[in-house]
């Protein structure tokens, strides 16, 4: 089952079909595999017939077809469709106006005319098939992992995809530096009985394909929406103040986390406007050396020189560049921070921006219970029996 949803099938039920590929409701409206996108035009552009359409297949790989037989196509559809040689079996994962638009977003190199093409809506027969291949899957890398082995080659096979004929095999491997696996190739090929295609892949694409939780707690973004690696430094982690433990700054794949450049671009941009931290600040207190910023806030952490207890002074930019400036007139201030301004932390609030009132406003005030007094009898009363 594993196998299965690495492909885009959440449940068994999507793969028993009747009729013509009947369109299952679970799998029009979500998607289990790794890399979906969502048809924000679906609908708009779902009743007509596609031109082209999306085709997912194990883990990561997606392709484009085009739809020459004029097919009425869904999310969810899994279908035949051009391969070299013979034929696979995708699951349609995006159709109509969307698919242009993901073409242009991805940056596709071949106009709709050389795409190749899908056949048909797969029969049962097709997906009998298929499932068989998809079943040896695992077997066939831990077999092909020993026979690398035995050959002495330095490389590692992460995974392996049987195309929808089971007529040939897609051997996905790592390898630091160029290897020479024609051997292997023959010895495969003798092994399994099937057509044989290598692939190197990093250790970025080995992630999104493995799949996994980060650190945030989120899945992978490898293996969620990140369709093309950039490369990640450590000068991205400086500009963030960030502290280079190699522990925390590395993923699941052991390279640099690809979300240290979702906020580079603003980081840098807000940079520009502050001043050189690489000056010392004079002051009749001591001279001054930059320690960390706070970029967002616009504060800047100065500590003395000499001082024996290591205490960070928060200073505020307009400050420092004032501080500069009187350095550079060969002014000394008295202190590093006025008197006069005190730095508050910032605390989130809720504003009542719909004028309905505080958030608070259903509940119901507790107020103390009043204590009951006891009833006691006036003094010199006697009870009498």
């Amino acid at each position: 089952m594993d196998s299965l949803k690495a492909r885009g099938c959440c449940s068994q039920k999507q793969l028993e079909i009747s009729g013509e590929n009947k369109d299952r409701i679970d799998s029009y409206f979500s998607s289990c595999s790794k890399l979906d996108a969502f048809n924000w035009l679906r609908e708009v552009s779902d009743m007509d017939i596609p031109d082209a359409v999306e085709i997912r297949f194990k883990n990561t790989r997606k392709g484009f077809y085009r739809n020459v037989n004029g097919l009425r196509l869904k999310r969810g559809d899994i279908v035949a469709v051009e391969a070299s040689p013979g034929h696979d079996i995708g699951i349609v994962s995006l159709v109509g106006e969307i698919v242009d638009k993901q073409l242009n977003h991805v940056k596709h190199p071949v106009n709709s005319e050389e795409l190749k093409k899908v056949y048909r809506k797969a029969k049962q027969v097709d997906i009998d098939k298929w499932k068989e291949a998809i079943r040896i899957e695992e077997q066939t890398m831990l077999q092909s992992r020993k026979l690398a082995s035995d050959l002495g080659l330095n490389m590692k096979i992460g995974d392996v995809e049987y195309q929808g004929d089971n007529t040939k095999a897609i051997f996905y491997y790592i390898a630091d530096e160029r290897v020479d696996f024609r051997e292997l190739i023959k010895v495969l090929a003798e092994t399994f009985r099937i057509r044989i295609e290598m692939k190197q892949i990093g250790a970025r694409q080995e992630a999104g394909k493995i799949g996994g939780i980060g650190t945030c707690g989120r899945e992978l973004c490898c293996s969620t929406f990140v369709t093309n690696f950039v490369s990640v430094s450590t000068n991205s982690a400086r500009v963030q103040e960030v502290a280079l433990n190699p522990q925390k700054l590395a993923g699941q794949c052991g390279k640099l986390k690809c979300c240290l450049n979702y906020e580079l671009a603003g980081y840098e941009d807000a940079r520009k406007q502050f001043p050189d931290t690489t000056k010392l600040l004079k002051t009749n207190q001591g001279d001054a050396y930059h320690l960390k910023t706070d970029v967002y806030r616009g504060i800047m952490w100065y500590g003395f020189s000499g001082s024996a207890a290591q205490a960070l002074v928060p200073v505020p930019v307009e400050r420092v560049k004032e501080i500069q400036q009187m350095n550079s007139r060969e002014i000394v201030p008295d202190e590093l921070v006025e008197v006069n301004v005190v730095i508050k932390p910032d605390r989130l609030e809720y504003t009542n921006g719909a004028g309905q009132g505080s958030l608070t406003r259903f509940e119901k005030e507790r107020r103390p219970k009043k204590k009951k007094k006891k009833h006691r009898p006036p003094r010199g009363h006697h009870n009498r029996s």
